[in-house]
């Protein structure tokens, strides 16, 4: 490496020489020294001298030669670095969050293959099949049907004429809610309009009946994916479900019906003539890999992809990561977090909060940062919740669980609040100090704040 015009730029500020290295390409790489410039100035070097010295460390590279640095591009590069370190969180924060279609399936490629087999034979075939997918949560269902449906689209006679409706126990609370969602997903008010209907299954019937296209042998295939299957088996006589899956074994229109939820007793839960419509496949995820594989997700959930913008800044991070599984503390964290929770969502949480953590100074993972993140995610949140309150805070608390164990959750006011915490510090007067009732109200206000 040669030095041009025969110097290189140091910038005096807290003890810290950059250096900027330049190929012929566009792009400039900037290496900071900070420990090493204050150590070699501790043997009485400084200035140029130091710098040098600093560099003198870095492995030599052909091609690369030493250019001044101005104050102006040295802000420039601080507001690259940190646009490529926005560009990293956002597309590790969608992948921890999202459940992507983009990325990889672990441990389920069996299931996968079962579940497209079933979704093409309704797409192309005009099969009508029902099928539920079953596991704990965080163990995937939601990405498996992801990944099926994105594969299944990519089918051009598949994406032209397929339909999908997405509904969820949590939200469609009852039929009529439920069947409004599938009229929106359908696009179908204004045809439902028109109509009056007496039944829940008449109006269903007719929703189906309108995705006719042409001649009556031909007509759209439609897939429902019941998110919260399980939610679903509450509705008043499974009305909803009856009716799927009724017309699911009918040879009308083609109707796939891909449950998912967590309950492995939900067949106990159907209504027998709902139970004799149901095709009783099942898919089960279980998470049955081990510590070896877990820990290479790890990898590759962290890892950043090849088409990342800066190439140099995607090797540092992709090489970070790969010392991090290498490390010796960070498989001891994973190794704890694996005995507790194998599914890949407490796995996203701990490297979302460790990804929070990074800075534009440096813009790396760190098992300090994983360690941290740890502790976050073992907190207990009721007691983090009551962490720091005073006693007279805690003292009402343990009054108004008091009073809602006594009158099994009727409502009670502040003076009832306020007799039950007499009562307690007349038990205890020795250690407890006794407070006017305005400042009990006030803390009463608060605490009942804090809860909220």
């Amino acid at each position: 490496m040669e030095a041009k015009r025969g110097h290189v730029f140091e910038r005096e500020r807290g003890g810290v020489g950059e250096v900027v290295l330049a190929r012929g390409m566009p792009g400039v790489v900037v290496y900071r020294w900070q420990q090493q410039v204050k150590q070699i100035r501790l043997r009485g070097e400084g200035g140029v001298r130091a710098a040098f010295l600093a560099v003198s460390r870095i492995p030599r590279c052909p091609g690369f030669q030493f250019v001044e640095m101005s104050g102006r591009k040295s802000k420039s590069n601080s507001l690259i670095q940190a646009e490529y370190l926005s560009q990293v969180q956002r597309i590790l924060r969608e992948r921890f969050c999202h459940q992507s279609p983009h990325g990889n399936l672990f441990g389920v490629q069996v299931q996968y293959k079962h579940l497209i087999e079933l979704l093409k034979r309704t797409a192309i075939h005009g099969e009508s099949n029902s099928v539920l997918i079953i596991g704990p949560r965080g163990s995937g269902k939601t990405m498996l049907i992801n990944h099926a449906l994105k594969e299944l689209m990519e089918v051009e006679e598949v994406n032209e004429n397929v339909l999908q409706v997405h509904l969820n126990g949590l939200l469609q609370i009852n039929d009529k809610t439920a069947l409004k969602e599938i009229t929106r997903q359908l696009n179908l008010e204004n045809v439902v309009g028109d109509k009056v209907f007496g039944s829940f299954a008449e109006n269903l019937s007719f929703l189906l009946e309108a995705l006719k296209k042409g001649d009556r042998t031909s007509s759209c295939p439609v897939i429902f994916i019941l998110d919260e299957f399980d939610l679903f088996a509450h509705h008043k006589n499974q009305t909803l479900l009856y009716n799927l899956f009724d017309i699911s074994q009918s040879a009308q229109t083609p109707v796939a019906v891909i449950g998912l939820t967590c309950r492995l007793d939900i067949l106990e839960l159907l209504e027998k003539r709902v139970k004799s419509r149901f095709s009783h496949r099942q898919i089960h995820l279980m998470n049955s890999f081990g510590f070896p594989q877990y820990l290479k997700i790890f990898k590759e959930q962290l890892s950043l992809p090849a088409v990342f913008p800066d190439k140099i800044f995607a090797e540092k991070w992709n090489e970070n990561v790969q010392s991090l599984s290498e490390d010796r503390s960070v498989r001891e964290i994973l190794q704890k977090h694996f005995n507790v929770s194998k599914n890949l969502r407490s796995l996203h949480m701990l490297l979302m909060l460790a990804l929070n953590r990074i800075t534009p100074s440096y813009p790396f993972v760190t098992a300090a940062h994983l360690m941290e993140a740890n502790q976050l995610c073992s907190m207990d949140s009721k007691a983090n919740i009551v962490h720091g309150l005073s006693v007279l805070e805690i003292c009402l608390i343990i009054a108004m669980k008091h009073l809602n164990d006594i009158y099994e959750e009727e409502p009670f006011n502040f003076q009832m609040v306020y007799n039950e915490f007499q009562k307690f510090v007349q038990r205890k007067a020795h250690s407890v100090y006794n407070f006017e009732k305005p400042v009990v109200m006030k803390n009463t206000v608060e605490t009942i704040s804090v809860f909220l």
